[in-house]
């Protein structure tokens, strides 16, 4: 995930922080603070503590791998773990976020499984103000490359575009992580709405 480079987690958050910013959300004065977030791929955690518990009241987290959460669970905050990968997620009738996060965890799954994964955070969101955001990273070639080691996909700018679009979701902000080594993947996020 970081690429053997500690202090890209730093910058990550940062960029992360001020992406939110630039859509109207965190902690400084003329930002709201979400009410309720959920991350996607939530590993232990990094973002959910990091980011999502400072600009959300409650968050929820979407994980396969238990022994990843079980400190994450205790956390102030934390309201559930839901302990299942993505594409087997099913959020419950009930269930309503403003902000959905997913950052280095989509490439696990194939183009099907993750259209119908942003429609089930489609179904979810807010109405009018709800996000989701994608922070992945992008092949800055045309082709899409295939990690063998991680069973991971690293998706082109173009085939993302194509897969919100399947989705019903729009690109409302879009941008490039700043700072990162330039031995890595470049990262972009996308924040997404329902298409009108």
């Amino acid at each position: 995930m970081l690429g053997g480079f500690p202090y890209v987690s730093r910058i990550d958050l940062q960029g992360s922080r001020n992406f939110l910013a630039k859509l109207g959300i965190g902690t400084k004065s003329g930002l709201r603070i979400a009410e309720s977030a959920l991350e996607g791929g939530a590993g232990i955690g990094r973002i959910t503590e990091g980011l999502l518990l400072q600009v959300s009241q409650e968050v929820d987290v979407v994980e396969p791998i238990a022994k990843f959460t079980q400190k994450l669970a205790t956390k102030t905050g934390v309201r559930q773990v839901f302990n299942i990968g993505l594409e087997e997620w099913e959020p419950r009738e009930s269930d309503q976020y403003d902000l959905v996060w997913n950052q280095w965890c989509l490439g696990h799954l194939n183009d099907d499984q993750l259209m119908r994964y942003l429609e089930r955070c489609k179904q979810v969101l807010t109405p009018n103000t709800g996000l989701i955001i994608v922070k992945e990273n992008i092949t800055s070639g045309i082709v899409e490359v295939f990690d063998e080691q991680d069973s991971a996909v690293t998706r082109t700018d173009k085939k993302f575009l194509e897969i919100f679009q399947r989705a019903g979701l729009k690109v409302v902000k879009s941008e490039i992580q700043k700072g990162l080594p330039k031995e890595l993947f470049p990262v972009k996020a996308y924040a997404l709405r329902p298409q009108d």
